[in-house]
């Protein structure tokens, strides 16, 4: 089991310890207090309604001071030393959580006004919290131990179950942004989790799409679902299976690297996964990662981002949690641009053929983890089409 100690730093934001299971120490709060000088938090920045499309934009110029790829000896996320009070309090962790000191919703929860119009403004309410995945400032997600991952699987879950039931969060959104080319100001290995006060437009448009899919199929299906039984049988765009996972690249992927990750049980987020599919999710979420970075002689820069279903009663029934990692990188020394049709009109133009991913990422040998402690079933690789 993993053990979780909440605490506060100095200006009353939040801090969650995570210890991986079977860690040799009991977290004490009253050993690692912060002890910083820190300024009082501000009050919420301003979500301003967008009439043309019908969508809220957060307005957070307070976030213009943020740290911004600080030295490794000025990290705000590694363990706290004398030379460096940081972001943690503790000489060492595991996995650590807290409110971002600058975040670009919160602190304060609520809603969004009802029946906005041109001119409609609020504040920015939700929550902003970092995920820390490691006390060492140098590495990635895909060079984490099973134990450890599934120690981030499970602050994932433990926020997400938390974040939905604050007042007014109607979305929330765990993430990491990976690599300088993706936009990254600290090297520390980290992810984000956002709590939005509204349904964001991406997961509206896909939102709508699954329900329309379900009242068509009178609840008995899900879009989603219908998706994963499809890839699977069609096996051409496949990458791997396990027991309770497939991961494939999409028939209609829209950038160069694009994997879905997709639990074979409908559930809506991954506050639903059973202990044992969190254990699964570990070691194949690991193996995709590995596979990526295999791709190239460098590591590829990445957008790994937890499709949730929102805490709304219309669409929540017809959601299905999944992984969509993306990344522009299209060779070894290009990227896709967003420009004109894609940034302007949203009209994604592929310079790869899905296929010719997924056979990539399935020929690729996957180093093994640091040490293999979960040992669930290994996904299978899929060896081509067998449709």
């Amino acid at each position: 089991m993993t053990h979780i100690t909440s605490t506060h730093l100095a200006d009353g934001r939040e801090l969650l310890y995570f210890d991986d299971a079977g860690s040799a120490r009991p977290r004490s709060v009253e050993t690692t207090p912060d002890r910083r000088d820190l300024p009082a938090r501000g009050e919420p920045g301003e979500v301003r309604f967008d009439a043309l499309t019908g969508e809220w934009v957060a307005v957070a110029a307070h976030r213009q001071t943020r740290t911004h790829l600080p030295p490794a000896d000025q990290c705000p996320i590694c363990p706290t030393t004398d030379a460096n009070p940081s972001e943690i309090p503790a000489p060492d962790y595991d996995v650590v959580v807290f409110e971002n000191r600058f975040p670009s919703l919160g602190p304060a929860v609520g809603p969004v006004p009802d029946s906005p119009g041109w001119g409609t403004t609020g504040p920015a309410f939700g929550r902003c919290e970092v995920v820390t995945f490691t006390p060492e400032h140098t590495g990635s997600f895909s060079g984490l131990t099973e134990t450890r991952a599934r120690t981030v699987v499970e602050a994932w879950a433990h926020r997400t179950a938390a974040l939905s039931a604050l007042p007014g969060v109607k979305q929330v959104f765990p993430f990491e942004n990976r690599g300088a080319d993706i936009g990254v100001t600290l090297h520390h290995p980290h992810g984000q989790i956002y709590a939005y006060p509204y349904v964001t437009p991406r997961a509206a448009v896909m939102g709508a799409a699954a329900r329309k899919f379900y009242d068509a199929a009178d609840g008995r299906q899900t879009l989603t679902g219908s998706l994963l039984k499809a890839e699977r049988e069609d096996g051409s765009r496949m990458v791997m299976e396990s027991d309770s996972f497939s991961a494939y690249v999409p028939f209609a992927a829209r950038w160069p690297l694009e994997i879905h990750l997709v639990p074979h049980r409908q559930v809506p987020d991954l506050a639903a996964l059973s202990g044992e599919e969190k254990d699964e999710l570990a070691h194949v979420y690991l193996d995709l990662l590995k596979r990526l970075d295999a791709l190239y002689p460098t590591p590829t820069p990445y957008i790994s981002a937890w499709h949730q279903a929102p805490v709304d009663n219309v669409l929540r029934p017809a959601s299905y949690l999944h992984l969509q990692l993306t990344s522009p990188r299209r060779a070894a020394d290009k990227l896709k641009f967003l420009a004109g049709s894609e940034a302007a009109m949203g009209a994604f133009i592929n310079d790869t053929t899905p296929e010719l991913v997924a056979e990539r990422l399935r020929a690729v040998t996957v180093p093994a983890s640091p040490a293999e402690t979960l040992a669930p079933s290994a996904p299978a690789l899929i060896e081509g089409a067998h449709a």
